[in-house]
């Protein structure tokens, strides 16, 4: 029997592809600090629970596929705080932001479509365009750069016929960026004077740190009919879990369009929403220390990778990500050696090997992404750990 040719050409995550090697290990004895995915350790909010606790309906319904009331009213009463307003008829519910996603490059693009993106990118791009039967087409951000986008021509060289849409993370997941006023300006002209949606993943919104001012892609009053919102609960309310996200534009008949989709899949989980739609009543302090928490978890990850010989990078200034250069050759090797023959102390680590962040062939194979998403004590430790492992794994080359 054949598969298709698009499940084949798809990727397994990096994020997620060493996780039997980490099980192996775990079942073995050994503590692994888990540095490759984005799953905070912070609290959820009560409320959230206390809106399940309270449930009694005696049926536990479909729900109607653009979501439930409560939950779209909520959302818009999040986004008027951040200067942004939106219609009832402007918000589809989805399962996570990748639905919203897929849901998005779906409904703007046919096959062999295609879609720019700054690399390195959060890796599930890739499989949300190609489920879509569209294509990735990178423009290169550096290191050195802070991971900011290139001049405005380095971006254009990349239009074709058949391309449809920038899509952008900001802040930034695997690089930590923020993008500037400047540089949202400068998409902003690209998508009207080339006719492309502009989709812009803000689910690290309350995540930005130094004193930074955060600036969406709905601030550019002037495209905000090409612009595609992809949001979720999922990291500022530490709610991975629940996979409630959403996909929201001014372009209303976009977003009719969009509704096709939704009904295909009936509902997003009635109890869920009702449960996050009560998130909007979280006090602003939980945001602020959660702020101040990851701010210190940064500093503590930069300070540390920088001591260490041969390591390179950035100090990041949003999200809970950091891209790291590393003196190895085979980050991929690197990582998994770190699970199957590694431990100090009878504890390692796992990282994301950096390769899968990028579509330019060659590109992260010596780097990983690493999240901070640990404790203040065991982010210390695993940096100890990562330092000495390093060392060893040095002499192992160098044989």
């Amino acid at each position: 029997m054949e598969f298709s040719k698009r499940i084949l050409d798809m990727q397994f995550s990096p994020i997620r592809k060493l996780a039997p090697f980490a099980e192996e290990a775990k079942a073995n004895g050994k503590k692994v600090y888990p540095l490759n995915i984005g799953q905070p350790d912070i609290e959820t909010p009560e409320n959230f629970f206390e809106a399940v606790y309270s449930y009694k309906e005696k049926v536990l319904k479909y729900a109607g596929s653009q979501g439930i009331n409560e939950l779209i009213e909520s959302f818009i009463k999040y986004y008027k705080e951040w200067g942004i307003n939106f219609d009832k008829d402007e918000i589809m519910i989805t399962n996570g932001g990748s639905e919203a996603i897929i849901f998005a490059i779906m409904a703007i693009c046919d096959f062999g479509d295609e879609i720019l993106v700054p690399e390195p990118f959060y890796t599930n791009y890739n499989g949300f365009t190609e489920s879509a039967g569209a294509k990735v087409v990178p423009f290169i951000t550096k290191a050195e750069d802070g991971f900011h986008l290139p001049p405005k021509e380095e971006i254009i060289k990349k239009i074709s016929p058949r391309t449809k849409a920038i899509l952008i993370s900001n802040p930034g997941n695997p690089t930590g960026v923020v993008y500037t006023y400047n540089e949202m300006r400068m998409l902003a002209s690209i998508a009207k004077d080339y006719n492309l949606y502009l989709i812009s993943d803000e689910v690290y919104r309350e995540f930005v740190y130094d004193d930074l001012k955060y600036t969406s892609a709905l601030y550019m009053e002037d495209i905000l009919d090409r612009v595609i919102l992809i949001d979720s609960i999922s990291k500022r309310y530490s709610a991975c879990g629940a996979r409630i996200g959403l996909v929201a534009s001014k372009n209303k008949q976009l977003i009719h369009q969009i509704l096709k989709l939704c009904q295909s899949r009936l509902c997003v989980p009635t109890l869920e929403q009702v449960a996050a739609a009560n998130l909007i009543n979280t006090p602003k302090e939980y945001f602020k220390k959660v702020k101040a928490e990851y701010e210190n978890r940064r500093n503590i990850l930069f300070e540390s990778l920088s001591s260490i010989p041969g390591v390179l990078c950035k100090k990041p200034t949003g999200a809970f990500y950091m891209v790291v250069k590393l003196p190895v050759e085979d980050s991929e090797d690197f990582a998994k050696w770190l699970l199957t023959d590694f431990s100090y102390e009878n504890k390692t680590v796992m990282v994301a090997p950096a390769e899968g962040f990028y579509a330019t062939p060659g590109l992260g194979t010596d780097e990983v992404r690493i999240s901070y998403c640990l404790n203040s004590d065991d982010l210390k430790d695993a940096m100890d750990i990562i330092a000495k492992a390093l060392k060893e794994y040095s002499k192992k080359q160098q044989n």
